[in-house]
């Protein structure tokens, strides 16, 4: 628990003025799981474009009158943030605007450069003045600087591409067109389809195009350009092969929707396997299995499945805490009041606990302790990822080395940690088969960076988000 992924990105067309606000609005709930610091809407209204953003829930953003406010159009772009970097300030609410030359635009932004330090410096040298401190805006400044010298938008994303190390699922919204791309590596997922009017709606998950009402076409490949226009969509393939496929995994794991289908495997079948695994690799005698709500509930029922130890519900989430909710200083508080053991269910049971992941132990000590107090026999611990070991720079809230408990313990010294009789994580070397055989990103278990990653940006990045946050 406790890992965060950086944003959702959302975007609709339509060939005639619409209600597109609230399209997004529907679509960025679907997307609430991968941000919840802070949304925002951009309309498009016949190239005048009219926003909102702020920090805090869907609901409470646009809550009231407020997305009535927007009006109608043929284009929009939205967003739902979770600050990995660029702390949690309101000049870092996304979709970032841009005036410039040849027009305005608007940018949504999931994922992380890798070399962001580097090109905000040049940048800077060069007279950029920036507003945030998140990476998007780096993105912002080398579109806007190509598009000077390219005779379209897209062209001029393009040349962007070529400046750009590591991850990014990109919608950017011009007076006439909208545009998304994916990083030649894949290592965020995007996704785009069809509405039943006409039009076309792209997003971070499947599930976002379900909750609107679209009709899933496919997913964008690593490295492509979709162009959306009134007149259909175009693909531009110059930056598709360049790289070797890297989705992060977490999204399989933690991240992404169990509804949702990325890449063309299903969320929740991933994680049900991830479940029979740790079952095969890590079998425990015990009475019950339990997941905690809401990523290991599926892994759950695939460890009940392989070892036929019956499932049960022996955690219950407080789904009804938004981000105005006062948070107690005191761990055992936070979680005493997010999650609560069910007695009876594990009351002189021993209980398989099944998790996503252990981050610096507290969070799992603490729901450890809830089910000793809740009369549990035994614990055995099961964690559906491997060890983090090393900090991530593509957008997951991965922390520096030093803070993450498995860098300087051994399993046997982490389950004594945090209370449990035993604990098991997943075997790195089948993480292929959470990801339907297909390439993938797991640098924050095995330190494999798929990209350069600057000396600066080592530094900086961690350094950053201590300062902000």
């Amino acid at each position: 628990m406790a890992i965060h992924e950086e944003c959702g990105v959302f975007g609709v067309i339509t060939p005639e003025p619409s209600d597109v606000a609230h399209t997004c609005y529907y679509g960025l709930y679907a997307l609430q799981h991968r941000g919840q610091e802070s949304c925002g809407i951009v309309v498009n209204d016949d190239g005048v474009f009219c926003s909102h953003k702020d920090l805090g829930l869907v609901s409470e953003v646009f809550g009231g009158e407020t997305l009535s406010h927007l009006p109608q159009g043929t284009m929009a772009v939205a967003h739902a943030r979770y600050g990995t970097t660029g702390g949690n300030l309101r000049s870092n609410c996304q979709p970032i605007e841009v005036n410039h030359q040849k027009g305005h635009m608007a940018i949504a932004h999931n994922g992380n450069l890798a070399n962001a330090s580097a090109l905000r410096t040049e940048l800077e040298l060069s007279g950029a003045i920036f507003h945030t401190t998140s990476d998007t805006e780096t993105i912002a400044y080398i579109v806007t600087r190509e598009r000077l010298g390219a005779a379209s938008i897209e062209e001029a994303v393009s040349r962007a591409l070529r400046r750009f190390t590591g991850a990014y699922s990109l919608i950017l919204m011009s007076p006439q067109k909208l545009i998304c791309v994916r990083d030649p590596h894949g290592f965020r997922p995007l996704c785009y389809g069809t509405l039943p009017g006409g039009g076309y709606v792209i997003a971070s998950e499947s599930c976002a195009l379900r909750a609107v009402g679209a009709h899933f076409v496919r997913n964008v490949e690593p490295g492509e350009i979709l162009v959306f226009t009134k007149n259909g969509v175009t693909s531009r393939r110059e930056h598709c092969g360049t790289a070797d496929k890297r989705l992060c995994v977490f999204e399989y794991i933690y991240f992404a929707r169990p509804d949702s289908v990325i890449d063309g495997v299903s969320v929740h079948e991933s994680r049900v396997h991830a479940g029979e695994i740790l079952a095969k690799t890590h079998p425990a005698d015990a009475d019950i299995v339990i997941g905690v709500p809401d990523s290991g509930i599926d892994a759950a029922l695939g460890f009940s499945r392989y070892s036929g130890i019956p499932y049960g519900i022996g955690l219950v989430k407080n789904k009804y805490i938004g981000r105005t909710f006062i948070a107690p200083k005191d761990r055992s508080t936070q979680v005493k009041i997010k999650l609560s053991a069910v007695e009876s269910a594990v009351s002189g049971k021993r209980v398989v606990l099944v998790d996503d992941s252990i981050v610096r132990g507290t969070t799992s000590e603490q729901i450890v302790k809830l089910l000793r107090e809740a009369g549990a026999a035994e614990i055995h611990m099961r964690i559906t990822a491997p060890p983090f070991r090393f900090p991530c720079y593509y957008g997951t809230d991965v922390d520096s080395a030093s803070s993450l408990i498995a860098t300087a313990h051994t399993t046997e010294q982490i389950a004594q940690m945090i209370g449990a009789d035993s604990l098991g994580y997943f075997p790195t070397e089948q993480l292929s088969e959470l990801a339907g055989g297909q390439g993938y990103c797991s640098a924050c278990f095995d330190g494999g960076y798929p990209t350069e990653v600057p000396a600066e940006e080592r530094k900086n990045r961690f350094e950053r988000r201590l300062s902000e946050n």
